[in-house]
């Protein structure tokens, strides 16, 4: 069996979106995919406040770390955390 490129994504999950710092991703994002256009607000380490990205389009990569998507202020649809 080959091994993956350097650069792909070994790891992937779909996003439960929430506000408590207890469903923190186990590690740092490389990358989320939003399925559905909208707001989507992250949290992009421990402890900081959440960052709104606004009106991202259905079908975009966001090349961004972060350790939670919050549920308030996301209202875009069909995430995917990259790792």
């Amino acid at each position: 069996m080959s091994q993956p490129r350097p650069h792909a994504f070994t790891q992937y999950e779909p996003v439960t979106k929430s506000d408590d710092a207890e469903d923190n991703f186990s590690d740092l994002t490389r990358a989320i995919w939003v399925g559905g256009a909208g707001d989507v607000a992250v949290i992009p380490r421990a402890g900081a406040d959440p960052v709104v990205l606004t009106g991202v389009p259905a079908g975009t990569w966001l090349p961004i770390a972060c350790i939670r998507v919050a549920s308030t202020n996301t209202d875009a649809t069909n995430i995917v955390a990259f790792f």
